[in-house]
């Protein structure tokens, strides 16, 4: 059944825009003894400006009639307590409400925001959580309310790298030109303003497979082969179900029954694709719903550039692994606040008991957005709150941890410096990482054929293609390895802090290393940002040890190579059957498994990180891991930790999904 709705908000405790008007005059709070005056207009931290984007051109203001969504997310408070909450993985569960008392901004502050907003003729929607406040009003409003004037521009597509896909080319969007102000009693208790540009900047973790065949071998134990004929990416949510035992707790009834699922996307789903697919391809027995939440008007009619694939696949993978549990797809527009409004509704209407998303951005891309204006300095800290809010609820969360290996902004802004992605990044949300199954096949070229073989389930890293590639299309090693830096997003953050959850667990923060690119060409990419843009190839590196400081990420990894991939159906597609890997799968396939591990146990899991970290250091851990150490065993660059229970390729391991049930 599919129930499509609009976005919807709970004012909560009767808070919405005050019906008075006041002058500003009247916000005024006492100041503190060193802060300026109330009303003296502070900057505030804002989405991102188009201007610095590559070869954007303005060509006027922005009509001041333009209807624009703008998200105000507030700071909120006790904010120690609750990170160490969630760190610690604490069990007292809270409804929204009790969130909002404790957590979410006070009922004074809420007013006096949104009756300064309804001076300018700005409507607000407060959220249940007080800590989110999606406004509704005019370019010419909100230029008078924040103190910026907006222009018009046009930029052009920003190309895609290593087979994935660019940012489409985006025609008329506004921008500000600069911070947006607040009175100081105002700016004092906002984190950021979201919204003032609606570019889309975000790319999902959808990978194609490299070749346009590869003939699977005889004996393969991939279930769908002989049905259709295709490739070894060819797996079901049952293949995934066997491989990682959730077959345990179907054997023992849980199905996801009572519970319900979201996804977080930034793109629309085919309506009718995810039933075709669980009823003729998958052959699941659905008996969840499907509800279609349309966020900040949602982000407009289906498509394959603007990542309707992904969306499909999320919602078809996650309920095919949980067939019992009702699916929720948030789906909004591919935006600032779009994307967090979006985590923000999941965690105040807390109906979802998990959730997960495969949209993000490397962290260098951010870095430079920052750096240059184009991004809000608190960025991270927005969607941590959103993370922390989820996690307080008893609600799990996942995020793919990226397809670009250890070079995470390869495919992005270009640069070639080890990067992770945002904001799978955060210690409060769990980062799906990726493997390759082992298998065998055939990769044809103009110049020849030559057979990949990969012995045993590995870190995905197509290193292990790049012979193939350069002998079959006539290219040099070194040119296969720079065009194909694909794999499981993994390494270290260098914007969020390693959480305790992970400075209690040994080596977590030492790493192996086969140095196969060596970044140069270093340039200036944004003020104070300088990056390498180009490496220099070795075809045999040695192993090398070190240490580094940050979260490290991904936390688990199951399969996500597109040679050993999965089948996603979508009415959008050139042709509707596709095979596709990328972590976009481990994440939404988690996310299923959360809701049939629920409706085991009874009761919500919470937040995944602090009791998998403890499981693994126990003596009945429920995690493979793979930890052989070279250049059979990497994500381009981070290879295994001998002895260890971590690596930055695949995190803590393979999970075994019934015994890590009783764990959470």
């Amino acid at each position: 059944m599919i129930r499509t709705r609009t976005a919807r908000r709970s004012a909560g405790a009767a808070l919405g825009v005050a019906a008075l008007i006041l002058p500003l005059a009247a916000l005024a709070g006492p100041a503190a003894a060193s802060a300026p005056g109330p009303n003296a207009p502070e900057p505030l931290a804002s989405g991102i400006d188009v201007a610095a984007l590559p070869g954007a051109v303005a060509f006027g203001d922005t009509p001041a009639s333009t209807p624009e969504t703008v998200s105000f997310i507030l700071r909120e408070r006790n904010v120690t307590l609750l990170e160490l909450a969630a760190q610690t993985g604490s069990k007292n569960y809270l409804s929204t409400s009790e969130f909002a008392s404790r957590y979410g901004q006070t009922p004074a502050n809420v007013t006096a925001l949104t009756s300064y907003l309804a001076h300018f003729g700005i409507t607000a929607d407060v959220y249940a959580d007080n800590v989110d406040i999606s406004a509704s009003g005019t370019a010419g409003e909100f230029d008078r309310a924040l103190s910026v004037t907006q222009k018009q521009y046009d930029v052009p597509e920003l190309p895609g790298r290593d087979g994935f896909n660019p940012v489409p080319a985006q025609n008329g969007v506004h921008a500000n030109t600069q911070s947006p102000s607040l009175p100081y009693r105002l700016s004092s208790f906002v984190l950021a303003v979201l919204g003032l540009s609606n570019y889309g900047p975000y790319a999902d973790h959808l990978v194609p497979p490299t070749t346009s065949l590869l003939k699977p071998e005889g004996g393969s134990s991939n279930s769908c082969l002989a049905v259709f004929g295709l490739s070894n990416g060819c797996h079901l949510p049952s293949d995934f179900a066997r491989m990682y035992n959730l077959d345990g707790l179907y054997a023992k009834g849980a199905t996801g029954a009572g519970q319900t699922l979201g996804i977080v996307t930034l793109a629309a789903v085919d309506p009718q694709s995810p039933a075709y697919f669980w009823s003729n391809i998958a052959n699941v027995d659905r008996t969840g719903s499907l509800t279609i939440d349309n966020i900040d008007g949602g982000p407009g009619a289906p498509s394959i550039a603007s990542g309707t694939d992904e969306t499909d696949l999320d919602i078809e993978q996650s309920g095919g692994v949980a067939p019992g549990a009702n699916v929720i797809d948030y789906q909004a527009p591919n935006t600032d606040p779009g994307f967090i409004d979006a985590f923000f509704t999941a965690a105040s209407a807390n109906t979802a008991s998990t959730v997960s998303t495969s949209w993000g951005e490397s962290e260098t891309l951010l870095t430079a957005a920052i750096q240059s204006g184009q991004e809000a300095s608190t960025y991270a800290a927005a969607f941590d709150e959103a993370y922390l809010e989820l996690a307080a609820q008893g609600q799990s969360a996942f995020d793919a941890s990226g397809d670009a290996g250890a070079y995470g902004d390869s495919d992005q802004l270009g640069t070639t410096s080890l990067s992770i992605d945002s904001s799978s990044d955060s210690p409060y949300i769990t980062a799906a990482g990726g493997t390759t199954l082992p298998w065998t096949g055939q990769l044809t070229g103009p110049d020849g054929s030559a057979t990949v073989t990969v012995p045993q389930q590995r870190i995905w890293g197509w290193d292990y293609l790049w012979q193939a590639v350069a002998s079959t299309t006539g290219v040099s090693l070194a040119t296969a390895a720079e065009t194909d830096v694909v794999g499981s997003g993994g390494g270290f953050s260098k914007i969020e802090n390693s959480p305790l959850y992970q400075q209690l667990v040994p080596a977590v923060h030492y790493f192996h290393a086969v140095p196969y690119l060596t970044p140069t060409d270093f340039t200036t990419v944004a003020p104070g940002l300088v990056e390498p843009e180009a490496w220099s190839f070795n075809p045999a590196p040695g192993v090398i040890a070190g240490f580094a400081s940050g979260r490290a990420s991904p936390d688990l990894a199951t399969d996500a190579d597109p040679e050993t991939g999965y089948l996603v159906y979508g009415a959008s597609f050139s042709s509707p059957l596709q095979e596709y890997g990328g972590t976009s799968f481990v994440a939404p396939q988690l996310n299923g498994s959360t809701a049939v591990i629920d409706s085991y146990l009874g009761h919500r899991v919470g937040f995944w990180n602090p009791a998998i970290y403890r499981a693994a250091v126990s003596a009945n851990s429920p995690f493979t891991q793979l930890n052989q150490a070279g250049t059979s065993n990497d994500n381009i660059y981070y290879t295994g930790n001998p002895g260890a229970v971590y690596n930055q390729g695949v995190g803590l391991g393979i999970p075994d999904l019934t015994k890590l049930a009783s764990d959470l």
